[in-house]
């Protein structure tokens, strides 16, 4: 387990969360926060994140939705420890299995309304992190395609999988979606106003029939290029990130 002076203990949504993360090491950044906002989650229903690490986007998606029941899939003990202990430190029940989402823990072997994921996106190739734990939470070592049969075997009909992962990842998971996830929705995450979106939110449901959509891109940053050490947040991302919103807008859906 990581030692409390190995640790930071960081701020989000404008410190209504606070989570313990390792200083050296996986650090939850804005992805888990985007995650958090695209889940359509209600007070009330279940949620299933795989590969929770520290518990960043559950507990985010906690602090938006109170009521939610949370649920944390994390194969290295050290992060499920941390979420664990995140969860408590927040006053968020979140049970926190250690297991291998290609190998379900049976604690787990049950419908969730909604499953969201953080995947590595990483090339197995090139040099590793020096610290492993970082180089397995980032490196790809399941296929996407795993990820998303995971999700759909423990979503129940009408249930929704929220995935955040790089774009060069979205020609295999929108393949494996089929048969089981349809009505397919993809929110580009541009980092300014015409610039190619290196991340996507996926977002499809079990037994949906809708048509394919590819929405308008969501804009992470004002002007057209950075301009000095400040973070030049949209209005609507500094809503997300700072402020709690949730991404329903961006998904065409009323809050």
């Amino acid at each position: 387990m990581f030692p409390d002076d190995a640790l930071t203990d960081d701020k989000f949504l404008m410190g209504r969360l606070r989570l313990l993360q390792p200083a050296r090491g996986y650090r939850a950044a804005t992805d888990p926060v985007l995650l958090a906002a695209a889940c359509p989650a209600r007070a009330g229903e279940s949620v299933l994140d795989l590969g929770c690490g520290a518990g960043a986007a559950a507990l985010c998606l906690g602090a938006r939705v109170p009521g939610v029941v949370l649920a944390g899939l994390e194969v290295q003990p050290e992060y499920a420890d941390l979420a664990r202990r995140n969860s408590e430190r927040n006053g968020m029940a979140m049970e926190v299995v250690e297991g291998d989402l290609t190998a379900m823990p049976r604690a787990l072997r049950r419908d969730f309304d909604h499953v969201i994921a953080n995947p590595p996106y990483y090339d197995a190739g090139g040099s590793p992190s020096p610290v492993a734990a970082r180089d397995r939470a980032l490196r790809v070592a399941t296929p996407i395609a795993a990820w998303v049969a995971a999700a759909g075997a423990r979503l129940r009909p009408g249930g929704w999988l929220t995935m955040i992962f790089a774009t060069p990842c979205l020609p295999e998971a929108l393949a494996a979606l089929p048969p089981k996830l349809g009505s397919a929705m993809v929110l580009p995450l541009e980092p300014r106003s015409g610039r190619a979106p290196p991340r996507v939110i996926l977002q499809a449901r079990k037994g949906g029939r809708a048509a394919f959509r590819l929405l308008a891109p969501f804009t992470l940053h004002e002007g057209p290029s950075h301009d000095g050490d400040r973070e030049s947040y949209t209005q609507a991302a500094n809503d997300v990130l700072r402020n709690g919103a949730d991404l329903s807008a961006a998904f065409g859906r009323d809050r």
